[in-house]
């Protein structure tokens, strides 16, 4: 029985899909004005990993993940660059599906763009505006009335008292209510802009994510899902919008991830202190910086560290070495484990304790390996399989384990060497053994003597 963590709750809850076996999910994506930083990552990875679990599971879903192409880091970034907004998003957006195939991360079922949907914004704004939920100053924008909506707050638990605290209306604002958000925006000069009922303009940031939620999944869904630092104003806002104007339970669960901080900081481009998901690439394996991401729980904080990818690297050397040498063959046996695994990850996807059932597999199946091989395969079949739910560990156990050998060793000369060392080792020439040993060993590789021969991987 799977249980989440539902943020508008702050209690796990049993899952109960709002129609029979069907699962709507939306979830906030990227705005697109640069490279995807690792943080991003983080939140990819985290619901591609419910989307795996949920279909394992045998629900129907569907999953969308939206992109923002209009805002104003988009339009200062190309205005910054001398390209046009959609030029540069088009770019963006490539680059960004180019990390998600890197990482291992299924694409959504839909990924709507805001530009596709301005039609559907100005029929919900006229439908707050009809309702009193928002009003058109005269000045080419539109603002939400934030006092007038009874729940506002439900989800953050922040106070309206509290947050009119401090809070102030900007000299060219025509706010009623320093609370009161923009739903329309209207035209500067400059920028790239829509005809609209008042006057030309583009979207404000929170009603963009309300109408392409409702458009795709209807006025009501199952799980809306981000990171954690959207819960408020982003989220708070679209209950806000979306509520009022349809009368409905907007979201029935809400989810958020943590995110990756150094030092004790939100990654983030704002504070300067990101490294984006391909210069993390360019230094570690793909599948080790999908593990560091999907072993930590997706509700906790994650510190980027090397030592922490050095750590997930060392994780996937033990799974890939039990792999090494047995045949794919059919998951067969460790039934116990999978009990474990899948109680894990019902319980709000506790990959934590999922990849510890990882490393009690990979005990059993090099307790097995020599004496009973068939057993063993037919386990690491299993682990395969396991580890296919958390996107890893589908690859060749020689190819992960020599990843990097490229530009760094000679292959051919590595197996060469081999082969002359297993010649002195069956002449019992154990001192030249030891020198094409120590000869190899300088080159920066590690062998590996086995009862199936002998194999070879880059020393870390």
């Amino acid at each position: 029985m799977l249980t989440i963590y539902n943020t508008l709750s702050k209690t796990k809850e049993v899952f109960k899909p709002l129609e029979g076996n069907k699962v709507r999910m939306y979830v906030c994506g990227m705005t697109v004005y640069d490279y995807c930083h690792l943080g991003h990552g983080r939140s990819m990875v985290a619901f591609d990993l419910v989307t795996r679990w949920l279909r394992y599971s045998g629900y129907d879903l569907t999953y969308v993940r939206n992109i923002t192409d209009i805002d104003d880091k988009i339009i200062n970034r190309a205005n910054e660059n001398g390209e046009s907004f959609d030029a540069l998003t088009a770019r963006m957006i490539d680059a960004m599906h180019e990390d998600e195939r890197r990482l291992n991360i299924l694409p959504p079922d839909q990924e709507p763009r805001a530009t596709d949907h301005i039609a559907g914004m100005h029929a919900m704004i006229q439908t707050l505006i009809d309702k009193g939920y928002a009003y058109a100053p005269g000045n080419g924008d539109v603002y939400y009335r934030v006092g007038k909506f009874v729940g506002y707050g439900k989800l953050s638990r922040k106070k309206i008292e509290d947050l009119r605290i401090g809070a102030r209306i900007e000299v060219d604002e025509a706010k009623q209510d320093p609370l009161d958000f923009v739903l329309w925006k209207g035209v500067k000069p400059g920028e790239p802009s829509w005809e609209s009922p008042w006057g030309p303009g583009r979207p404000g940031w929170h009603i963009e994510c309300s109408v392409m939620s409702t458009c795709c999944l209807g006025e009501s869904f199952d799980i809306h899902g981000g990171g954690n630092d959207l819960e408020f104003p982003h989220h708070e806002n679209e209950i806000a919008q979306s509520e009022a104007a349809t009368g409905k339970q907007y979201a029935n669960s809400w989810m958020h991830c943590g995110m990756i901080r150094i030092n004790g900081e939100k990654m983030s481009k704002s504070l300067n202190n990101f490294f984006t998901i391909r210069d993390v690439l360019d230094k570690y394996h793909p599948e080790v910086v999908r593990y560091l991401l999907v072993s930590s729980h997706y509700r906790s904080s994650i510190n980027y560290s090397e030592d922490s990818l050095r750590e997930s690297k060392g994780a996937l050397e033990r799974f890939y070495h039990a792999l090494r040498g047995l045949p794919r063959v059919e998951a067969k046996g460790g039934e116990t484990y999978v009990d474990r695994f899948t109680l894990a990850m019902n319980d709000d996807f506790g990959t934590p304790e999922a990849c510890a059932v990882l490393f009690d597999l990979v005990r059993e199946i090099n307790r097995l390996r020599d004496s009973e091989p068939e057993v063993a395969a037919g386990l690491a079949g299993r682990l395969r399989e396991m580890g296919d739910l958390l996107g890893v560990l589908q690859l060749d156990a020689d190819d992960f384990l020599r990843a990097g050998a490229e530009g760094k060793v000679d292959a051919a000369e590595v197996e060469a060497l081999i082969q002359v060392r297993l010649q002195a080792r069956a002449d019992k020439n154990w001192a030249e053994s030891d020198r094409i040993r120590d000869q190899i060993t300088a080159m920066g590789v590690v062998l590996e003597d086995g009862k199936g021969g002998t194999t070879w991987r880059l020393a870390d």
